[in-house]
């Protein structure tokens, strides 16, 4: 879901209101919602090859950069697609765009996963423990300890194509699992229902007794916060693999 931008009427919206209406409610409020037509991600990169083509590598341009970042471009990506364009909008202004690649992704070597993914709460470790329950790689990292405070909160990370198994949250009363979007993007599927798009800011509960799936889209990485709704007798059951047929192509 994109976010509601506010930039123009924060900045213009005394000088030139007409201007930050269009800003905000037009450009940012349609064109960058229109996610059955194009995802985000794909905008995010469009936006930036635009604004590198004109050599427009400003504070604007910085934000668009992290944008992208957290709509699913990886770093690897983007240093593929600024050195792609420097043979065709100019090297000198792919050099200016790699200066905010760096400021926004950092230059940390790889961590030898095949992706630079930084999710906002943290990648963690390798989910090992889970592992069966999942097609391709996952990563945990929790973030609460439910010995102190009862409540176990975890950001559960998803190389792109991952996906962990249909389950069910049982319980006796209350009980379910919720989910809130922070990275990258994904899906996630009740038993019968159509794939729903998960996108920064995307929160779902999941109520007990409910078949379902999630994980990230084929062509993103994907982190969310999970943890268990409250609830008498609570229990996780596993069911099988989400299959290629299941699981979404967009």
């Amino acid at each position: 879901m994109a976010v509601k931008q506010t930039a123009g009427r924060n900045q213009l919206g005394v000088v030139a209101p007409k201007f930050a209406e269009l800003n905000d409610d037009v450009l940012f409020g349609e064109v960058w919602s229109r996610e059955d037509k194009l995802s985000l991600k794909m905008r995010s990169i469009v936006t930036v090859v635009t604004l590198v083509a004109k050599g427009m590598v400003d504070s604007s341009f910085e934000y668009h950069m992290a944008t992208a970042k957290q709509n699913g471009v990886t770093r690897d990506e983007m240093a593929e697609i600024l050195t792609h364009e420097a043979f065709y909008a100019g090297w000198p202004n792919a050099w200016a765009a790699f200066r905010v690649l760096l400021t926004v992704y950092g230059n940390e070597a790889d961590d030898g996963q095949g992706e630079s993914f930084s999710p906002m709460f943290g990648k963690g470790s390798p989910n090992d423990a889970y592992a069966q329950y999942f097609i391709g790689q996952s990563f945990l990292n929790p973030l609460t300890n439910p010995a102190a405070c009862g409540m176990a909160l975890s950001n559960v990370t998803f190389e792109p194509g991952c996906r962990n198994n249909w389950h069910i949250h049982h319980a006796n009363k209350g009980g379910g699992q919720m989910l809130i979007v922070t990275d990258g993007r994904g899906w996630y599927q009740e038993w019968g229902r159509e794939p729903q798009l998960l996108t920064p800011g995307t929160v779902v509960y999941i109520p007990a007794g409910v078949k379902h799936w999630h994980g990230a889209a084929r062509d993103s990485w994907m982190s969310h916060i999970a943890f268990e709704a409250p609830g008498e007798n609570t229990s996780n059951e596993w069911l099988e693999p989400v299959t290629d047929e299941e699981y979404p192509q967009a």
